[in-house]
């Protein structure tokens, strides 16, 4: 059974999420909060599997609880999942950097929310569908000038799937494309985590914008 932590200030939207999760028979709420801080003490007393996170929260927003839940240095992270009504550049490019493992509209229908708490808890991650080439663009940082390039740290068939995943493509898309096993996609992926020391499938889509292996068109 998978828990989950809701933390927003809107009590209706709270209860909408706890209604369309457990409806799933695997899934469960175990605890809820009103404000960033509860959230944070909450999560670490009761260690869900996931956390959904709205932004703006009293007391602490959910980029500050993503940061100190899922990010850089945290030794035991909790997978956060940020939804929030707000589809700004800023806040999608802040709540992944602090390390969370999904970004979705409160608009997205209950089989994404779904999706993304799945996701979430397999390690991987979903963006919503509105927002991945945008976003993935906007993180995107010109080499600078006068950079002479390292040697490759991928090989040829790990770039070809980190270009699928910066595309926005599942793992069976990539898998189909590429006449590959859905297992040897996922095998690639662990394997280009562990060299690159990425966590989760945001942060290799992120490598691949930052190091000009994504699609511009």
């Amino acid at each position: 059974m998978t828990g989950i932590l809701i933390a927003d200030d809107q009590d209706d939207i709270r209860s909408a999420f706890r209604m369309i999760l457990e409806a799933q028979p695997d899934l469960r709420v175990v605890a809820e909060a009103a404000d960033g801080a509860a959230a944070i003490e909450l999560a670490r007393r009761v260690r869900p599997d996931v956390v959904l996170a709205d932004i703006r929260m009293p007391v602490l927003d959910g980029l500050e609880v993503t940061r100190a839940l899922a990010g850089p240095g945290v030794a035991d992270p909790i997978p956060v999942v940020v939804v929030t009504t707000f589809d700004l550049d800023e806040y999608v490019d802040t709540a992944l950097r602090n390390g969370a493992c999904g970004f979705l509209l409160k608009r997205s229908s209950p089989a994404l929310l779904v999706e993304a708490v799945r996701a979430a808890v397999a390690g991987d991650a979903l963006i919503g569908p509105q927002i991945t080439v945008r976003l993935l663009r906007q993180l995107t940082r010109p080499a600078p000038a006068g950079a002479v390039p390292g040697p490759e740290p991928l090989t040829a068939r790990q770039i070809d799937i980190v270009r699928g995943v910066a595309a926005g493509k599942t793992n069976a898309e990539i898998a189909a494309e590429l006449f590959l096993s859905h297992g040897t996609v996922k095998n690639h992926l662990a394997a280009v985590q562990r060299r690159l020391g990425l966590r989760n499938r945001v942060a290799i889509a992120t490598w691949a914008w930052d190091n000009g292996y994504a699609t511009q068109g």
